[in-house]
């Protein structure tokens, strides 16, 4: 098959014939129909974190099962599935507890002395966080993928493993939004905007979407947002507490991974508010927030994934998407060949689409 191969950080991918193991009696073998390209593979294709090369990036898939392990029992040939990079064991302390995306055992990788899932000859190819879906097939374990239902546009299931998943179950899940509450929401990128239309889709009452770029804005208000702030021309601490009336807003959702926007994000909280960090961040960074504000019962809080449970969430926006509840037609910014990969991942340095995926 071909796959698009990272040899080195910082350079381009190139798209080379990658050899499939069979799968073992736990494995699947879909073949890709759509894959996003979300701005985590950006940074882990310009080295933010040191991962084996060669690499095949892509963790946002939608595809049709071909072949299956003779264990598996969830999924059969012929089945339309997403993939999802927080895999379960459903055995382990976190997964007993039901918080899933803390999983300590989530099998991405084969166990040691068995043949890599993918190769080049005698080296073996790591796929991105067990998944590696900038390719024409992937080979994964079942407790990666979900299936849809079989109406749902695979085109827009893939937008679901990540950006969906992250973005409102932030909003359900971690945040816990009220019906009522007042929201902010930093960074209207894919997973910003999902916040968004997660916020309206729970009650709350107002959603100020803040970015640099207005086209992303104009974005976050067909998605739900109720007011703008753009940070490229406005403090956006002050404007939130203007359009709030001075007070700030019950919750804060960071969606950048930048001490600045953490730290506005927090300051523009009310007595008793929340910020809920989503973005990732580089482990080595650090947010200063005044130890008084804590006295005011705030609380700085991160999700992961949207702590989300993967096979319940997404067969609900499924569903939610098919009876016209959620939007994930404005997140779609453009399908592309996977020869197009390079450009599309140069596009997120300034993006101003929310999802490009790339189509097989």
């Amino acid at each position: 098959m071909k796959a698009a191969v990272l040899h080195e950080f910082g350079s381009e991918l190139s798209i080379e014939e990658v050899e499939l193991a069979d799968p073992a009696p736990d494995e699947v073998v879909l073949r890709t129909v759509a894959s996003g390209v979300c701005h985590t593979d950006r940074t882990m294709q310009n080295g933010a974190n040191p991962l084996p090369l060669p690499l095949v990036l892509g963790h946002e898939v939608s595809g049709i099962v071909e072949a299956v392990g003779r264990n598996v029992t969830y999924v059969r040939p012929g089945d339309p599935v997403a993939t999802c990079a927080s895999s379960f064991c459903g055995h382990c302390r976190w997964c007993q507890v039901g918080q899933l995306h803390h999983c300590e055992n989530k099998g991405r990788a084969r166990p040691a002395g068995q043949p890599p899932r993918l190769s080049q000859g005698d080296t073996p190819v790591e796929p991105f966080v067990g998944l590696g879906g900038f390719a024409e097939q992937l080979l994964v374990h079942e407790r990666t993928l979900v299936r849809l239902p079989e109406e749902m546009p695979l085109d827009k299931a893939a937008l679901l493993g990540c950006a969906g998943i992250t973005g409102l179950g932030a909003v359900r899940h971690a945040a816990r939004v009220q019906a009522g509450q007042t929201v902010a929401v930093i960074g209207c990128g894919g997973v910003g905007l999902n916040a968004v239309q997660g916020a309206r889709l729970v009650g709350a009452s107002r959603i100020i979407a803040v970015d640099r770029i207005p086209e992303k804005l104009e974005m976050a208000r067909r998605m739900g947002a109720t007011e703008t702030v753009n940070a490229a021309e406005d403090d956006p601490v002050a404007a939130v507490r203007e359009l709030t009336g001075g007070v700030g807003v019950d919750h804060a959702l960071e969606v950048v991974g930048l001490e600045a926007t953490i730290e506005q994000a927090f300051a523009m909280l009310d007595t008793m508010g929340t910020c809920t960090m989503v973005g990732v961040p580089r482990p080595e960074m650090k947010v200063s927030i005044p130890a008084v504000e804590l006295l005011l019962e705030k609380r700085l809080q991160g999700t992961k994934l949207g702590s989300t449970r993967f096979r319940l969430d997404i067969p609900l926006y499924c569903r939610m998407y098919l009876d016209g509840r959620l939007d994930l037609d404005t997140l779609l910014s453009e399908t592309v060949a996977m020869s197009e990969v390079n450009r599309a991942l140069e596009q997120l340095d300034n993006p101003v689409g929310a999802r490009t995926l790339l189509t097989f």
